[in-house]
């Protein structure tokens, strides 16, 4: 490895990848080089300063990207296979000179996903992604060529949701209920970012460690436009970089075994909603899916507001799939392995996959990409009077848009170049969602730097 020391705060180096980057073609080099449209080297510049950033608090990424202008990446082609050639990268990557292991890795991690995204999936004839059977067919391969299927391993993986913003006592919580889903032989899974996404993770690596488990999963699941306000923590050991959010949210309820939400604010709120609006759909009514919202005991307020809109917009039938439990830790971890004994049981009887859940039935409006630009936000069809499963897959395009405006840098560059998205609604439930997206705001959970909050939506 040669490095060069450009300043205090970045370094300039040539590292070999580690761990899953396979040997690429010329052809893929160059377009890995290319900054036109067609290539993806904007992307994977964006992707790699993101993972190398990850112990910076900002959740904003057009800011990451501006505070590192100068960055940028470039791969090498060599006899013995590539290397990575870093420029003006963040010196909080490296130790004495020597970038850090488990950064190396997330960094290869994305130079795959990338590329055999890119070759395989969106620009290959047996994948059709304008259908449900194409995209799930394709999560699937994605996640297959990343390694995190695992068919010799009974079901343990429980996905954990929640905000990045939450308060130290949150933190401190999830990650007492890692710990006892930890104790309890369960594994870990996450949008792999800071907050409610790493607690759970370093909770249950404790818990291995005391049970002598040794091939503990912290699975970190992420898409190009969120990963740099939500970079890999350190305790993830499997990184995913699905194409898009609504891929990713697929990964999730296809990989995991059961759901836990904590507290967490509008890409919390968007979770839900789409979790939610499957489960409804008449043809999974007979699949167990074991969903707990939890947080300390302060936090009842937080869930009877998220459970009053939720009766009110998807009805009082919605209570029967999910459990809300606070301050109590190990009553979370109890019910959440009794979930999943109950998960394998059910596809041993049915002779299902235990490590891919086929079986689920994911409607097309969950799936279709949803591009949060200022027309498709205002055209959205916020009311009642329609099936609940498909209200649910419009309030959490809402909520992605709102996500999107607030961290995602095209989101913020539409903000400041159109004003705020403007959301249309029947008046009540304009009204109930007006006072959920004021209650995150005045929580706090919509920003991690600690600067005023200026909504980027209007509600008319």
């Amino acid at each position: 490895m040669t490095e060069n020391a450009t300043s205090r705060d970045t370094l300039s180096s040539i590292i070999s990848p580690e761990g899953s980057l396979e040997v690429l073609s010329q052809h893929e080099v160059n377009r890995l080089h290319k900054t036109s449209q067609s290539g993806l080297h904007d992307l994977l510049r964006r992707c790699a300063l993101a993972v190398l950033n990850c112990g910076n608090p900002s959740d904003d990424s057009l800011a990451i990207l501006e505070a590192y202008k100068d960055f940028d990446i470039e791969v090498l082609q060599q006899d013995r296979g590539i290397r990575l050639k870093l420029t003006n990268a963040p010196a909080e990557a490296f130790v004495d000179g020597r970038m850090i292991r488990g950064i190396r890795e997330h960094l290869s991690s994305i130079i795959r996903d990338i590329v055999y995204v890119y070759n395989e999936i969106q620009h290959h004839k047996r994948f059709d992604l304008s259908t449900g059977d194409g995209t799930t067919n394709a999560v699937f391969h994605i996640l297959r060529k990343a390694g995190t299927l695992k068919p010799g391993r009974d079901p343990s993986l429980v996905v954990c949701w929640g905000g990045h913003s939450i308060s130290r006592e949150e933190y401190e919580y999830t990650k007492d209920v890692g710990y006892h889903l930890g104790l309890r032989d369960l594994d870990i899974c996450t949008g792999c970012g800071p907050g409610a996404m790493k607690g759970p993770m370093k909770g249950a690596n404790v818990a291995h460690a005391k049970q002598r488990r040794n091939e503990g999963r912290y699975l970190g699941i992420s898409e190009p436009g969120i990963i740099a306000a939500e970079a890999p923590n350190p305790i993830v050991n499997e990184l995913v970089v699905m194409p898009d959010i609504e891929k990713r949210l697929e990964a999730f309820v296809r990989l995991g075994h059961g759901i836990i939400v904590f507290p967490g604010g509008v890409g919390t709120a968007e979770e839900i909603l789409y979790l939610l609006g499957i489960l409804l759909h008449p043809s999974n009514k007979d699949i167990p899916f074991p969903l707990i919202f939890t947080g300390p005991a302060n936090s009842a307020a937080y869930f009877q507001k998220i459970d009053e809109f939720l009766v009110y917009t998807l009805g009082e039938e919605i209570r029967r799939y999910y459990t809300i439990i606070t301050g109590d830790p190990v009553a979370v971890a109890r019910r959440m392995r009794h979930g999943v004994d109950e998960i394998a049981e059910f596809r041993r009887t049915h002779q299902d996959a235990f490590y891919y859940n086929w079986r689920l039935t994911i409607a097309r409006d969950f799936q279709a990409t949803f591009e949060p630009t200022h027309e498709a936000m205002h055209a959205l069809a916020l009311h009642r009077q329609q099936p609940t499963h498909e209200l649910a897959a419009n309030l959490r395009r809402a909520f992605s848009g709102i996500v999107a405006g607030n961290v995602k840098e095209s989101g913020i560059r539409a903000i400041e170049a159109f004003g705020p998205f403007v959301l249309t609604a029947e008046t009540e439930l304009m009204q109930r969602l007006d006072e959920l997206l004021t209650s995150f705001v005045a929580q706090g959970r919509m920003k991690l730097d600690g600067h005023a909050y200026t909504p980027c939506y209007v509600l008319k």
